[in-house]
């Protein structure tokens, strides 16, 4: 039986905890500030942003070598480290005001944040039992959003009195603060089955590969074009995108708990297939509503959603060899991470065409997932 209670004496929680908060708002920060930063500032253009967004996602790719890096530095270090390497990217963007700057210290804290993105997921899946993960991944993915709503406001209050270097340099200071208490702490076990210091690809593992890369799909489909439809379709301004924004991190502050606890009840497939059946019928809308006000009910009930998404770690954490957990979950990462090469180009020019074409591949992406999913068994507890 689930005890909070017991997973909250684990060291281990209060310190990812505390990092995941500190990634989240980092990339917030980062999020919030980086096109009024880069055209206000910078004087960027278009083409200009659009190439650092794709500078961001390099770390992502290369999350893999993670395992490398363990080699020399042990895992939850690596996770202080990456949110003092986010930290001090964030803080140093405000002085370097130019395309090469910007580019940098994107690439710098893009590092951060994805590194330990990486050794979140494997941590958990290693420290917590198979049916104490999931509500884990839950009450992290509830903290996080209520953490993007914290530092969107703070931010909104220091815009009145800060310039965007000082905003920057006091968030970063802030995160890199909490990485220098994480450093100071050991929470591991050193009862735990030691992980295996290399690259790990097996063919029993196709399952959760496949399923990585089409929620990283889905999620390249939702990033691009979803907001792109409110704004340029709906005529949605800044105020109104910003509204369901938070409207979505705070149905996410409560519900994410709830998802975590219905993975523990109904299965990883149960789950899965309600968030693909869902998957088929928002993309569909998308491309076929002409109402301002549903399309945002979709947008906010799409976001919703992808919390869903964490079954599939907890599938492996069922499926996969306990040493393989963190090469794995670095190869996963990575692999999620494949579809923004083309996904966002390619669905481009065939926005260009007819906007309906990306979400109706999209829906198409979540029938194909259905099925995977269906392939999904997991020993009994």
């Amino acid at each position: 039986m689930l005890d909070p209670k017991s997973i909250k004496g684990n060291p281990m929680f209060w310190y990812l905890v505390v990092l995941t908060i500190s990634s989240t708002v980092g990339l917030q920060t980062w999020s919030t500030l980086f096109n009024n930063f880069a055209v206000d500032v910078a004087g960027l253009q278009g083409s200009h942003v659009g190439m650092i967004q794709s500078i961001r996602e390099i770390p992502g790719f290369l999350a893999l070598l993670a395992v490398y890096v363990m080699l020399i530095i042990r895992e939850h270090r690596l996770s202080a480290l990456s949110i003092l390497i986010l930290g001090a990217g964030l803080a140093a963007t405000g002085f370097f005001p130019t395309f090469a700057g910007i580019a940098i210290t994107t690439l710098i804290s893009s590092f951060g944040f994805h590194y330990y993105e990486t050794t979140n997921m494997s941590l958990t899946l290693q420290y917590f039992k198979k049916d104490e993960s999931p509500w884990v991944f839950g009450k992290l993915t509830s903290l996080a959003a209520a953490s993007s709503i914290g530092i969107g406001l703070l931010i909104w209050v220091m815009t009145s009195f800060l310039d965007f270097t000082q905003i920057y340099f006091v968030v970063g200071c802030l995160i890199a603060a909490a990485a220098m208490w994480a450093l100071t702490r050991d929470p591991t076990d050193v009862n735990l089955i030691a992980q295996r210091r290399q690259m790990v690809l097996r063919r029993k593992y196709w399952l959760f590969y496949f399923l990585t890369f089409m929620a990283g799909a889905r999620r390249q489909i939702f990033i691009a074009f979803s907001v792109l439809l409110l704004v340029q379709k709906f005529q949605y301004t800044v105020q109104e995108v910003t509204i369901l924004f938070v409207i979505n991190n705070s149905i996410n502050f409560f519900l994410s708990p709830i998802v975590g606890k219905s993975i523990i009840r109904f299965g990883e497939r149960k789950v899965l297939s309600l968030e693909y059946i869902s998957v088929i019928f928002l993309f569909t809308a998308y491309a076929t509503v002409d109402s301002k006000l549903l399309v945002a009910f979709i947008y906010i009930l799409d976001q919703v959603f992808f919390t869903f998404a964490i079954a599939i770690r907890t599938y492996f954490q069922k499926v996969g060899d306990p040493r393989d957990i963190a090469p794995s979950m670095a190869v996963g990462f990575t692999i999620n991470h494949l579809a923004a090469v083309f996904l966002p180009a390619v669905g481009g020019l065939v926005w260009m065409i007819d906007y309906r074409i990306p979400f109706f591949a999209g829906a198409a992406m979540g029938i194909i997932s259905l099925l995977a999913v269906q392939k999904i068994r997991t020993p009994k507890s």
